[in-house]
């Protein structure tokens, strides 16, 4: 069933990538442009990349552009999923989904604990979900933890989601 919907998905995504973070620049947002390259080897589109501070306010904003967009299927944020009181993606964006993909940050932890990190697993707070009939995944703004989302949940499964989200949206 799972091959037969991938099957029926469209080719071709559009995304928003949004890294959240104080410290970086478009320059050297190394997590932001490794997602940005992963989707274009999946030949798919980027058609917005925003990076904001680690202000709720900024973060809200910028997913809210994204999810208005007819032409975005998909919002990738990268950072601010830590523990430290500025961490505030999760908090700002976990309230606007319509739905959250409990697996997605469960999977994500355990291959993170099996594969890379061991028990610092438990301080990720990778989460997914929809939102305005836009798929929503936010990661961990490491390198390791993009490439690991991305490689291993994100990418294999990308055109899934979205058919599933918009596959009851042009019934009659």
């Amino acid at each position: 069933m799972s091959n037969e919907h991938k099957q029926e998905a469209q080719d071709i995504i559009n995304c928003k990538i949004i890294t959240v973070s104080d410290s970086r620049t478009i320059d050297t947002d190394y997590s932001g442009q490794l997602m940005k390259e992963m989707l274009l080897k999946y030949d798919h589109n980027v058609t917005a990349y925003e990076l904001v501070s680690d202000e709720k306010a900024e973060i809200i904003q910028a997913f809210h552009s994204g999810c208005n967009d007819h032409k975005v299927d998909v919002i990738l944020l990268n950072g601010g999923t830590g523990l430290a009181k500025r961490d505030v993606t999760i908090e700002s964006i976990q309230p606007l989904l319509d739905k959250e993909m409990i697996g997605f940050g469960e999977i994500f932890r355990i291959i993170s604990y099996l594969e890379d990190i061991g028990s610092a697993a438990i301080l990720s707070r990778a989460i997914a979900g929809v939102s305005s009939n836009t798929a929503i995944f936010c990661t961990p703004g490491s390198i390791g933890a993009v490439k690991l989302a991305m490689v291993k949940l994100i990418l294999p499964e990308l055109r899934h989601v979205v058919r599933e989200i918009r596959k009851d949206l042009y019934t009659f």
